[in-house]
């Protein structure tokens, strides 16, 4: 006994010396790595870089950035190492950084909603035949459409940031029956925070490269508290997820005058904190629709802040809009243009403030408080945004305008009124009338009124169509701000006080 006894410590020694080799090997390799790294231009060679890749990195970026859930490249690659190397090569002035954002942005949204719609074809009988094969049995993936049921949202939020789960999430929330307009909104502020942060970075990081080198061991310590921080987070979690665990804290803190008075506070306000943390986590009717508030929010802001940018610097018409100007010649006619008269007046303050109190009148017979302050500040907030952008950007308006236009064309106010139409529509259906017959057609007879607002605008040659982008970005961003503070308020006022 006391032989063996001897062996096993020995062997014990032995894989204790190896690790102790392993790290010291690992250390001093690192310390040649730095070294060498030291005596690099970085920043001669990112510069070379740039320039060999040049516009091509917009085509790279949103390859990757699609492949990396629409094909499942994010299992072998990474793609924020291509977000970064995108975003440096921006940082070096060879390629526009809001381009690249907008790029990559729509196309990781793309690549999702293309896992998502393969997984909701091939369905759950593909996953239940081949799933065993990668290691997912059927009981598993039974838990996964169950998880998906009560935390789909979140899980395609927050796992768009882990390279495993990003790649899959998409399919299987498809596959698991997930509806699509409860998954769009994650997928939509999940892909523009992943494709933003990791772009800014690798474009501000870019400007001094041998900085980011030396922050690199700041960040390997950062990563190890951030790995003992989410270790501990789980265990915890596990741990209070058993009833008797979370009753015996409870009862220990009682016993300490320390902690007692945590105890005395959780129970007093335990209504309000359960509240909270329902609003604060995605799922549920409340966190769809709030999400879906936030991400129209998201997109319209990036909208009108990177053509305010864009215009601020050069503001002549942009690529896009001499390709609408084309078209527009092309389409000019009497008739055309007496009709653009007509649906651009909807357009109007006149008009558009005119329904807005009829709208209100309505809304107030009928007690509806939070969509009349929704629709009132929203309209504010869009009048008074849209001088405010205009009097800071101050763009020239295109020649030979066919009706009268004064001021500056950056944003188009015409354009930022009519999304009135889309919100009286949306509000319609789902807040007012829910399940109405038809309440599609409502939708998108809004949206398209909205549009031919816009438009029109155009084709009367009194804005460009980067003014009227800039101008809807504005109206949506201002509703959907106004709507998620009147959602949130009404939840308030309906949370049962205890």
């Amino acid at each position: 006994m006391k032989l063996g006894g001897e062996e096993e410590g020995r062997g014990g020694n032995r894989k204790r010396l190896l690790l102790a080799a392993i790290a010291a090997a690992v250390a001093f390799g690192y310390y040649l790595i730095s070294q060498e790294l030291g005596h690099l231009d970085l920043q001669g060679l990112l510069e070379d870089l740039s320039n060999t890749l040049g516009a091509w990195t917009y085509l790279l970026v949103g390859a990757f950035a699609f492949a990396e859930t629409g094909a499942f490249v994010g299992l072998v690659v990474p793609g924020e190492t291509v977000m970064l190397l995108g975003g440096a090569v921006a940082g070096q002035g060879a390629i526009d950084i809001y381009l690249l954002i907008a790029i990559a942005w729509f196309s990781a949204w793309a690549g999702d909603t293309t896992s998502f719609f393969l997984g909701r074809r091939l369905g759950r009988e593909f996953v239940m035949k081949h799933g065993p094969r990668f290691g997912i049995s059927h009981e598993r993936f039974e838990r996964v459409e169950d998880y998906f049921s009560r935390h789909g949202g979140k899980t395609i939020f927050i796992g768009r940031f882990i390279s495993l789960v990003r790649a899959f999430a998409p399919f299987i929330a498809g596959s698991s029956g997930m509806r699509y307009r409860a998954f769009v909104p994650y997928s939509i502020l999940g892909t523009g925070l992943w494709a933003s942060a990791h772009i800014l970075i690798g474009y501000f990081f870019s400007r001094s490269i041998e900085t980011a080198a030396k922050y690199a061991g700041k960040g390997a310590f950062l990563l190890a508290t951030l790995i003992v921080v989410v270790a501990g987070s789980i265990f915890l979690y596990r741990h209070f997820r058993v009833a008797e665990n979370r009753v015996a804290t409870v009862r220990w803190m009682e016993g300490h005058a320390a902690t007692r008075w945590l105890v005395v506070l959780g129970r007093r306000y335990r209504p309000q904190f359960q509240f909270l943390w329902d609003r604060v986590t995605p799922g549920g009717t409340f966190g769809l629709e709030f999400t879906s508030l936030m991400a129209v929010l998201a997109v319209s802001l990036f909208v009108l802040v990177a053509y305010a940018v864009l215009i601020g610097r050069e503001p002549g018409p942009t690529p896009g809009d001499v390709t609408a100007m084309d078209v527009v010649e092309h389409l000019r006619v009497a008739w055309l243009t007496d009709l653009s008269k007509v649906v651009t007046f909807l357009g109007s303050g006149i008009f558009t403030w005119s329904l807005t109190v009829i709208c209100a009148a309505l809304l107030f017979a009928r007690r509806r408080w939070t969509e009349l302050g929704v629709l009132l500040a929203g309209m504010t907030l869009t009048s008074i945004g849209f001088h405010e952008v205009k009097d800071i950007v101050d763009r020239p308006r295109p020649e030979g305008g066919l009706v009268a236009a004064t001021d500056s064309s950056f944003p188009s106010g015409h354009a930022a009124n009519s999304v009135l139409y889309v919100w009286l529509a949306v509000t319609v259906v789902l807040r007012l009338r829910p399940g109405m017959a038809r309440g599609a057609v409502v939708v998108v007879g809004g949206i398209a009124l909205t549009v031919l607002v816009g438009l029109s605008r155009v084709y009367l040659n009194v804005h460009y169509l980067s003014d009227v982008s800039g101008g809807w970005a504005l109206g949506a961003a201002a509703f959907s701000f106004c709507a998620a503070i009147g959602l949130v308020i009404s939840q308030v006022r309906q949370n049962p006080r205890q």
